[in-house]
């Protein structure tokens, strides 16, 4: 495996010039510098978000706060994944969490050293929770759906949990793997938003030997897919495919519908927005998982599991057809 470096940074002092920065791990699969499994916490979870673009800051602290606001986390980490982004630009960045969001779950900043989206998925030694979210810096998710989706995962921590989902089909007539949209099955959630154990993550980083060492060399080469590949890892693991979530209010920035303002300025900035044969790419990935692998081992999942359960009989009130539990 790659060794793969990060640095956190917080302050010392609230002189803005004088920054403290520690290197967190030569070898970040050295099990004796990570907590003992046995003694995290399963009460709350710990955010692990990644940033990359210095134009959606404003909106990654707007994101940031509203995870750290949340009841179930213990604490918000930004994985900053830009290597040119000035230290100043992050240290402001950092000293901003620090005075802003006190009473809050606290918000840290680690810039990794490369840009390798395998690096998301590494096990960190600050982790102090029996599970992760992981996220993205453009999809602002209601607090009640991040509640929500952690009492989901609480109850299935085998399995990811997610608000958005894919799925993986057999192109009979090209005889390929294909990702694609299912109207009514799924077995890939994306990191958009996604709930897994944080034992995954060393599963991800430092098991599997060598043919897992080549499928993260894969998504290095594709810059894109390791959300994919880590669905492979949890539903080789848990033998089960991922859980949908249904969520409240979810705004997601980055997609590439949008059309106003903030939203097309965010939407330039996006991996999978400014690729156009995105699909293509990533049932490639498919493909090369399956045969680095040799399995297959990503299954279906069917619905969606919601917070609540509406009314669902329809009835005539006032001339209107609206549900039975509902005034027109």
């Amino acid at each position: 495996m790659r060794t793969v470096f990060a640095v956190v940074f917080f302050f010392v002092y609230a002189h803005l010039g004088t920054l403290s920065l520690r290197t967190l791990s030569d070898d970040p699969c050295d099990s004796t510098k990570l907590p003992d499994p046995r003694k995290l916490r399963s009460d709350q979870i710990t955010v692990l978000m990644n940033g990359y673009s210095e134009s959606r800051i404003p909106l990654l602290r707007s994101i940031a706060a509203t995870y750290a606001a949340s009841p179930p986390v213990a604490a918000v980490v930004i994985l900053w994944g830009n290597p040119s982004t000035p230290t100043r630009t992050l240290a402001e960045l950092s000293h901003n969490f620090t005075i802003a969001y006190t009473g809050a779950a606290p918000i840290s900043l680690v810039r990794q050293a490369s840009d390798s989206l395998n690096a998301r998925f590494l096990p960190r030694p600050f982790i102090t929770t029996r599970g992760v979210i992981i996220c993205d810096d453009d999809v602002e998710v209601d607090p009640k759906s991040i509640e929500f989706a952690f009492r989901v995962w609480a109850a299935n921590p085998h399995r990811l949990i997610g608000l958005f989902a894919r799925a993986h089909d057999l192109d009979l007539s090209r005889r390929e793997w294909i990702y694609t949209v299912h109207p009514d099955k799924y077995s890939i959630v994306l990191t958009k938003f996604m709930v897994l154990k944080t034992e995954y993550l060393y599963k991800y980083s430092c098991e599997g030997g060598a043919r897992m060492m080549e499928a993260r060399k894969a998504v290095d080469m594709a810059q894109n897919c390791e959300d994919i590949l880590m669905n492979f890892v949890v539903a080789e693991e848990g033998n089960a495919g991922p859980m949908l979530v249904g969520a409240e209010k979810v705004r997601d920035w980055g997609d590439g519908r949008n059309d106003e303002g903030l939203g097309l300025k965010e939407r330039e900035v996006g991996l999978s927005s400014r690729r156009g044969e995105h699909r293509k790419r990533r049932g490639g990935c498919i493909g090369d998982f399956h045969r680095i692998l040799r399995r297959m081992p990503l299954r279906y999942g069917y619905g969606k599991v919601v917070n609540s359960i509406a009314e669902e009989g329809l009835c005539m009130k006032d001339g209107k057809l609206v549900f039975c539990d509902q005034w027109p």
